[in-house]
């Protein structure tokens, strides 16, 4: 899922029901991620010394893991991935710090929350292998040590399932060969320190970045070549590809039938719509029918975003970075693969923020035609509206959480609905979305508020706000269907109040993400209002300019199923949203291991997921 423009980029304890019961009643329930506590630290100094040094990073790890202790000792959270991230961060502390039993507790209790069957069993393996190499060797920095983590974690790779773990290996892979020191301090030098400038303090929403910093200048960057290697060996050895579902699951409406037209709408960063010929719904004066408001909320026009001239001129360089990043997460050797890999791991400090602003740009820029590709496929019937919005790509909020910004936002939902009801429009695909706890940190980043108190009040405010505005402007169209995809967190899209896709209506389906094999992917969030998977693993489809690229998310599966219901609203265009729903998820295979936690329709958002639809 795209951020919105204000996103910034555990142990449930193996003991006796009763004795988990009765320490559940001390504790303060936590249903909501924005109801976490916070903490702040004082920070002397610049943040990178603090990362580099070992007595000040010392200081403030010993800071940071009292309060994220005392979180997971006073607290009944109701959410495994926060649970997970606590626990996680905990780990990274006690290895940091030379607590080699206490992290390799902290893994397994992880690993024990997990809640996939790849998670399951690749949870911690990193880890794992650092910590059982320390048998051979306890001198981190010998080619002895090194030599011992890659056999550690080739002989447990060696044991897994390739089919369940095979995109988690290609995953650690693609990190791998492009972390460097820039990568690893850039967030802290351009996003954290800046903030910390401004506030006076360093809050525990942005200390795991400090704390990742650290991990990665001393852990993961000296074993960039071991990891590299052993990964490589693994995928080497396990060639055959995994099967495509997919391909018997298509349909293709062939042309020249007695089909009805179908208005589909791309709620997304803007469309090149000269790629769809033949297939766009027109405005009164024949040109493609958009509506648009910039960054600022703002009216704006165009189907897609203006890009600066200098970016214009680099576009085919960017295009090609954007493959790159794309094929090195699928293992494919390409000249764009290489370069972006040298690209990321030999930037320099100055050219940090530049270089990955520009390309969260061109990503942004390139997002709305790739899932227009996605939901326009194979059906000739259908027409396409052009609903734009653009996203943040700055490190720095621009512009800042504001009263006015959400007012804006607010009036704006209703406008693109009203937009959409005024075209006809029959199905809507919405792969974006934001949280509470995303205006609570752009708000800190931004320096607004005194405290996290008041920053907590105005991000509830804000977000509050946009969730009931959209949930308005959704309702005011009831024969509209609304896709929206589920993001790419890992965590319930409920607990974390995510929107679009924690909105529960008659008219609205929050979509997940399996790979080709319908496998789930690591990355897709889930829920209660996520109640079908598709393919959300690289996605062939088209950017600006007509080239073609795969890439992954759920922004990838929710199009599958607005191109799902487009088909069948084409050949039935009497189906309501309501059946629409119903007939996906009827007609959606139920493709759980049986070690999958929703295989008793008991998940962990209390609501039973149907993991596979047809295209």
């Amino acid at each position: 899922m795209v951020p919105n423009r204000f996103a910034v980029i555990a142990l449930a304890l193996v003991a006796g029901a009763a004795s988990l019961s009765a320490t559940a009643q001390d504790k303060k329930r936590i249903e909501r991620e924005a109801d976490l506590p916070r903490f702040s630290y004082t920070v002397s100094g610049k943040l990178e010394q603090t990362v580099r040094d070992d007595a000040a990073f010392a200081t403030l790890a010993a800071a940071i893991r009292r309060d994220t202790e005392s979180v997971l000792a006073d607290y009944d959270i109701a959410d495994k991935a926060a649970q997970r991230r606590l626990l996680a961060l905990l780990a990274q502390l006690d290895y940091l710090d030379g607590r080699y039993d206490a992290a390799q507790k902290r893994a397994a209790e992880v690993r024990a929350l997990e809640e996939k069957p790849a998670d399951k069993l690749f949870s911690g393996i990193q880890m794992r292998a650092m910590l059982a190499a320390r048998q051979v060797s306890t001198d981190t920095a010998s080619e002895a040590w090194r030599n011992a983590v890659a056999a550690a974690l080739g002989a447990e790779l060696r044991a897994m399932p390739y089919e369940v773990i095979a995109n988690e290996v290609r995953n650690m892979k693609s990190r791998f060969e492009t972390v460097g020191e820039t990568l690893a301090l850039g967030g802290v030098r351009e996003v954290v320190q800046p903030t910390v400038d401004k506030t006076g303090a360093l809050s525990s929403d942005l200390a795991p970045r400090v704390v990742a910093a650290r991990y990665s200048l001393k852990v993961n960057i000296p074993l960039k070549r071991t990891m590299i290697a052993a990964t490589s060996a693994y995928l080497a050895a396990n060639k055959v590809d995994k099967p495509d579902i997919w391909a018997a699951r298509n349909v293709e409406l062939p042309a020249g039938r007695n089909h009805a037209p179908v208005r589909v709408a791309v709620w997304d960063s803007g469309v090149d719509t000269a790629l769809f010929p033949g297939q766009l719904v027109q405005d009164a004066a024949g040109k493609p029918a958009v509506i648009a408001f910039d960054r600022y909320s703002d009216p704006a026009t165009g189907q897609l975003q203006p890009l600066p001239a200098a970016v214009q001129a680099r576009l085919p360089q960017m295009s090609d970075r954007i493959k790159g990043l794309s094929d090195l997460q699928s293992n494919i050797d390409t000249p764009e693969a290489s370069a972006v890999k040298v690209y990321l791991s030999e930037l320099k400090a100055d050219e940090y923020k530049s270089g990955i602003e520009e390309l969260s740009l061109v990503s942004s820029y390139s997002h709305g035609t790739h899932v227009a590709g996605i939901a326009l496929a194979g059906n000739p019937y259908a027409r396409l509206a052009v609903l734009r919005i653009e996203f943040d790509h700055k490190l720095l909020p621009d512009p800042c959480p504001s009263r006015e910004q959400s007012e804006k936002d607010a009036r704006n939902a209703q406008a693109y609905v009203d937009f959409l009801k005024a075209n006809a429009v029959r199905v809507v695909n919405m792969s974006w979305g934001g949280s509470v706890r995303g205006y609570e940190v752009a708000l800190e980043v931004c320096g607004i508020g005194k405290d996290a108190d008041e920053r907590k009040a105005l991000a509830r405010e804000y977000f509050d706000r946009s969730k009931a505005a959209l949930t308005s402007a959704f309702s005011s169209a009831p024969g509209i269907l609304f896709v929206a995809s589920a993001g790419n967190s890992n965590e319930n899209a409920a607990f974390a109040e995510a929107i679009p896709s924690s909105i529960a209506l008659p008219n609205l389906i929050t979509v997940g993400a399996v790979d080709k094999a319908g496998d789930e992917a690591p990355f897709t969030s889930y829920g209660p209002t996520v109640v079908v998977h598709a393919n959300g693993y690289q996605v062939d489809s088209y950017i600006p300019g007509g080239k073609r690229v795969a890439f992954s998310g759920t922004s990838m599966s929710a199009p599958q199923v607005t191109n799902l219901a487009g088909k069948m609203l084409a050949v039935n265009p009497k189906l309501t949203p309501a059946e629409l729903i119903a007939i996906i998820r009827q007609s959606a295979e139920d493709r759980r291991r049986p070690s999958h936690p929703d295989a008793s329709g008991e998940g962990a958002g209390g609501g039973a997921e149907l993991d596979v639809v047809a295209e």
